[in-house]
């Protein structure tokens, strides 16, 4: 229990780390459910269109908004968006950066999937194989064939076995074609993707470094302020209910004293301990209103200098710095009887 313990805490401390982690594993599995999805593609002219594309499309949205749930940070960005003004103002440069990086960690597995589908070529081989260009790469005399007729024959080039059009166009042949069309995109992606993340990480920090820092330190202050509060709030709801408890059981040991006379047991040491730990809230009521106070006002971002305390007061209050007092002589004198 203790090693899960520390994988916890470790995970919790390299957040960022894990994060990437966890968009690096997305990215693996969506390429291998790529590679074990079995593609079937219809092989009719008005279904393939919508068959290919919806394939290329539709699984890399899923895995983007599957990146935002798994992402811890999400409700916390939701959070500050949606909470009152209060004393504390909301910096739009902050929200932008926090849902930027969050943004570019759950690309990585859709990229990836359209990345993977463009080079392996049967979406784009399904989707478009109506539109080969059959006077180019076919016979385009071939005779007795209207144009809806024509499309349903090509619509069968990906399904070799119910494939009827050797005569018009060879099915190697122009899957040969699409496929090239389909890696060409492909490699073209990956290279504006990868274009664009060396941009984002190396030339944005470069332009507007002070911008940049303070949005990265603002969004790790409500991340931190974030994890405090709710270590906070958890050691005081342990501790309002071990008093709790602890105030039941004295209440049963009473009602027994009375009805029994049996001799009162002698309060925990550590009561007093876990009433302190209670901050002055006791109650459901004061709970639940500290939490609301919590949500609509949050405290200002100006930390004020501790004072010293002294016997009457609070000492150097209002009042100008003291002047250290000057040195005292000390003069010895020696008389003689002699």
């Amino acid at each position: 229990m203790d090693k899960f313990r520390m994988i916890f805490q470790f995970l919790q401390s390299n957040q960022e780390s894990f994060m990437n982690g966890i968009c690096g594993i997305m990215a693996l599995t969506s390429a291998q459910m790529y590679s074990a999805f079995d593609f079937n593609c219809p092989c009719l002219p008005h279904y393939n269109l919508a068959y290919g594309l919806g394939i290329l499309l539709v699984p890399p949205f899923i895995l983007f908004l599957l990146g935002f749930v798994l992402n811890n940070n999400i409700s916390m960005l939701a959070e500050e968006w949606r909470r009152p003004q209060g004393q504390r103002g909301k910096d739009r440069a902050v929200l932008r950066y926090m849902f930027c990086s969050m943004a570019q960690r759950a690309m990585i597995a859709p990229v990836v999937w359209v990345s993977v589908t463009l080079l392996d070529g049967k979406c784009i081989t399904c989707a478009f194989c109506t539109s080969v260009p059959v006077e180019t790469l076919g016979n385009s005399s071939h005779p007795g064939l209207s144009q809806g007729e024509m499309k349903r024959v090509l619509a069968r080039i990906p399904c070799k076995e119910i494939y009827d059009g050797q005569e018009l166009i060879a099915n190697e042949v122009a899957i040969r074609y699409l496929r090239c069309i389909s890696q060409a995109l492909g490699w073209c992606f990956v290279l504006l993707m990868t274009t664009l993340a060396f941009l984002v990480r190396s030339l944005r920090p470069c332009f507007t470094q002070a911008a940049f820092l303070k949005s990265r330190y603002w969004s790790h202050y409500i991340d931190i302020e974030r994890k405090l509060f709710d270590e906070t709030c958890a050691e005081h709801a342990r501790s309002f209910a071990k008093v709790c408890i602890q105030q039941f059981f004295e209440g049963m040991s009473t009602d027994l004293v009375a009805a029994r006379c049996h001799p009162p047991r002698k309060a925990p040491a550590d009561a007093g301990e876990a009433t302190e730990k209670l901050l002055g809230i006791t109650d459901q009521g004061t709970m639940n209103m500290a939490l609301k106070s919590w949500h609509r006002c949050k405290p200002p971002l100006h930390l004020h200098p501790p004072a010293l305390p002294s016997g009457n007061g609070w000492a150097g209050e209002g009042q100008p710095p003291a002047h250290p007092p000057p040195p005292r002589r000390e003069t010895a004198a020696y008389y003689s009887r002699v």
